[in-house]
């Protein structure tokens, strides 16, 4: 199976690590359904290979992907889309729960932790 992924290699600052952009692509597919739930996924030796990657950092985008709810991992059986969307979306909303809290009890108005809240969402979708 080859998935349409594409690892931007730059020197300078620009681009994110390879290993976030792996993780962020495959999430992204499994979220858009591009992946289905139960779509096995290549091994972390085969994908590094087939993308020209140290198998480490597969495994590493790997590691984030399982703890993040997206993919489960199956031993000897294989790497596998989970049902991502709702533990993507639970997992959203407690840091979102956790953040308003945490807010209040800093004192700051309602309005202030929402920019402030809308400033972080601007720039981590605008890498």
């Amino acid at each position: 199976m080859t998935l349409r992924i594409a690892i931007a290699i730059d020197d300078g600052a620009a681009a994110a690590a390879p290993y976030e952009q792996l993780r962020t692509q495959i999430s992204e597919l499994a979220r858009s359904g591009a992946l289905p739930v139960g779509q096995k996924l290549p091994t972390v030796r085969g994908f590094a290979e087939e993308l020209g990657l140290a198998a480490n950092t597969v495994a590493k985008a790997y590691r984030a992907l399982e703890s993040d709810g997206v993919i489960e991992t199956r031993g000897r059986n294989g790497t596998f889309i989970a049902a991502a969307g709702e533990a993507a979306d639970r997992k959203a909303a407690a840091a979102a729960q956790e953040y308003a809290e945490q807010a209040r009890r800093l004192g700051l108005a309602r309005a202030d932790a929402l920019s402030l809240a809308e400033d972080a969402v601007r720039a981590a979708y605008s890498r």
